[in-house]
């Protein structure tokens, strides 16, 4: 979520056109679609099992079928965890609700599964003597992993299906892996599917942490000028500004999150989103811009081991 507010925001100032309603609305929208891309991951690991499935089917019907046509190894179209997703009540009602679906690129699952086959994983995997629901979870990720984050076809198929998907698969990946990872073999608690927002407290924490850094964005860099004068403020990237509003406004508008989870938040975003240089860079300027607001007492943290935080 912090992520979006962030690209938001980025598009936003730079644009220069856009009203805030109309931005924190493509905000909102552009929330719904990656977490779209993430049931379509779901749904791309079922497609590619059944294609396998099929290709099964139509090798025991030849005319002629060989040894190896009538006893396959059929370890990947009995994966255990691929076939938790397919009975999954949840996965499968917002599959439906949201209408997901890859009936309209066969040819992008038919060059999954023709890559996944001829790769050594998928060999050792085949080849295992025998299968666990631990060993099926481990290469249900290295699908996403080795295939899927890394196909050029699908980056292809999903820049032409939808603008907001351009950079948003490796999030989507990782939170499918998250989800998966969860996994505790038959019988055990189903596979967590992340709904669109927890609560109506998270989807307020998107909105008014988007209107803050839109609001107070001057104040804000002001702020961040006044720790940052023995630099060449201008030579500092935008981002790298954007992330440290970003922290600022949620620490001073947000009591019931600890500081120290917002301040590790960003540094983790900057390590993705900046350089290495920058991710330092934004972390002692960050503590710095900390330390003056505890001083001031402008940090006001309520709830259960919140007050008086350290």
């Amino acid at each position: 979520m912090r992520i979006k507010v962030l690209q938001a925001a980025y598009a936003y100032f730079k644009s220069g056109l856009e009203s805030l309603d109309k931005s924190e609305k493509e905000l909102f929208f552009s929330i719904e679609k990656t977490w779209e891309l993430y049931l379509s991951l779901y749904l791309l690991l079922i497609d590619i099992s059944r294609y396998a499935g099929k290709r099964i089917d139509l090798a025991r019907s030849k005319l002629s079928p060989r040894h190896e046509d009538l006893n396959p190894n059929t370890r990947f179209i009995d994966n255990l965890l691929i076939r938790h997703l397919v009975e999954h009540e949840q996965l499968n009602n917002y599959l439906r609700k949201y209408k997901v679906s890859w009936v309209n690129n066969p040819e992008l699952i038919r060059e999954l599964y023709n890559q996944l086959i001829e790769s050594d994983i998928y060999r050792h995997y085949m080849d295992e003597p025998e299968q666990t629901w631990r060993s099926d979870k481990k290469f249900t990720i290295q699908i996403l992993d080795d295939f899927v984050l890394t196909s050029l076809s699908l980056d292809q198929v999903l820049e032409e299906r939808s603008i907001y998907w351009n950079d948003d698969l490796e999030f989507a990946v990782r939170m499918t892996e998250k989800s998966l990872k969860k996994y505790s073999g038959p019988g055990g608690q189903p596979v967590p599917v992340f709904s669109l927002f927890k609560d109506e407290d998270d989807r307020e924490f998107v909105k008014k942490l988007f209107r803050n850094i839109v609001l107070h964005h001057s104040e804000y860099e002001k702020l961040i000028d006044h720790h940052t004068r023995n630099w060449d403020v201008e030579r500092i990237a935008f981002m790298d500004i954007l992330i440290m509003e970003l922290a600022i406004a949620e620490i001073l508008e947000n009591d019931s999150i600890p500081t120290r989870v917002t301040f590790n938040e960003y540094i983790e975003i900057a390590k993705f989103y900046s350089t290495e240089k920058s991710s330092n860079f934004i972390n002692g300027i960050l503590d710095n811009i900390i330390q003056q607001l505890r001083q001031e007492n402008r940090i006001i943290k309520r709830g259960r081991g919140l007050i008086g935080e350290s």
